[in-house]
């Protein structure tokens, strides 16, 4: 062989041993990485879930440091089922609870977050844990307070009421008032002074008011039209005994009941809420006197304070205040209204929703959330 071939080969076979060599590093490097990502994936899979929450009993209690609640036994339950441990952060209000799973801060959020459009926008919800609305609470047996005489006064006359039975007063009135007119008025000695039917009809309207409130000062003249007086005087102290007897009663049903009992009587009045939360929404928007409090202990104390009229909150946070500190204290009024879910939040494309709803269906179909929330809010 010559020397120009055996360089030749002696350069092609170190071209080789640096290409296998190259090959090895390659492997070697992808090899680090994908034990590098299988590392990493194990040690997400087993890393604590910052879960925040926020005080809002029943759903979230906080008593000694330790915290309990429906909602916090319901996540104990699905995390045991993920097989993975949680690290709670408690926040103030709402807004700062969505600000922390929107920032990353936290994994994911329960307590008695609503499901919501604009909400829905932002973050990605669980199927609904609970079903739930609205409702009002006002003050309980507070001490009895006299009412103010020219309050009730106006109330009475600006009353619903009262206006029906005008309005039933009116329709009777005319229709005495027309037939005594067509009688009376061609005697030439009747009530009735003139023929025409103005001013002739409101001489018998007179006549027909003043006999259905009290007695009238003049007698008809002709025989029909004294036949059509005695009906409507007995007709006048039917009206008067039903219309008392009504009035009456809608008077007492008022005092017992109070200023409010529905979400009509809202109306320019100072209600308390927790800022942020879908009652402060749907009472801004129900021209309610809004005052927003960063906790829900808040909310209870102003109402017992005098400085709201009422507390529109959630559902099962005000019947668990009515059964236990605010029993006497406060009480619920009217029903169950702006009916809403409570979902957990996640991230928008969190992949742990799809695990989380797995393990919510699988705790339904094995009556463990029947379990938790019987233990809660009774048996449904």
């Amino acid at each position: 062989m010559s020397r120009p071939d055996l360089a030749i080969r002696l350069r092609a076979g170190g071209v080789r041993l640096r290409g296998a060599l190259a090959a090895n590093v390659v492997r070697g490097l992808v090899l680090a990485l994908l034990t590098c990502i299988t590392w990493s994936m194990a040690e997400g899979e087993t890393a604590k879930l910052r879960v925040a929450t926020r005080i809002v009993p029943p759903m979230v209690i906080e008593k000694n440091g330790a915290l309990s609640g429906f909602s916090i036994e319901l996540w104990n339950s699905i995390g045991s089922r993920l097989n993975r441990e949680t690290e709670y952060l408690v926040m103030s209000d709402v807004g700062e609870l969505l600000d922390a799973v929107e920032s990353g801060r936290a994994d994911l959020a329960i307590a008695a977050v609503s499901i919501t459009s604009d909400r829905e926008n932002r973050f990605d919800f669980s199927q609904p844990i609970m079903n739930s609305g609205l409702q009002i609470l006002i003050r309980g047996t507070a001490p009895h307070v006299e009412p103010n005489p020219l309050h009730e006064l106006m109330r009475l006359f600006f009353s619903r009421t009262l206006l029906i039975w005008l309005g039933i007063a009116l329709l009777l009135i005319l229709i005495p008032a027309h037939l005594m007119f067509l009688v009376e008025r061609h005697h030439h000695d009747g009530i009735i002074p003139s023929k025409k039917y103005f001013p002739g009809i409101f001489h018998a309207m007179f006549w027909a008011a003043g006999t259905l409130a009290t007695q009238a000062d003049q007698m008809p003249r002709h025989w029909m039209a004294r036949i059509v007086a005695v009906l409507w005087m007995f007709t006048g102290v039917v009206f008067v005994a039903f219309y008392t007897a009504q009035l009456t009663a809608s008077l007492t049903v008022q005092q017992i009941r109070g200023p409010i009992n529905d979400p009509r009587d809202l109306v320019g009045k100072p209600v308390g809420t927790t800022r942020g939360s879908t009652a402060a929404t749907y009472l801004h928007e129900a021209r309610a006197e809004v005052i927003e409090f960063e906790k829900v202990d808040d909310l209870y104390n102003a109402l017992l304070d005098r400085e709201v009229d009422a507390v529109v909150f959630d559902a099962p946070a005000l019947h668990y205040y009515e059964t236990h500190d605010g029993r006497g204290l406060a009480r619920i009024v009217g029903t169950m209204f702006h009916r809403e879910d409570y979902g957990i939040v996640f991230p928008t494309g969190s992949p742990l929703r799809k695990h989380v709803n797995e393990a919510l269906l699988a705790l339904r179909e094995n009556d463990t959330y029947q379990r938790i929330y019987e233990e809660w809010f009774g048996k449904r």
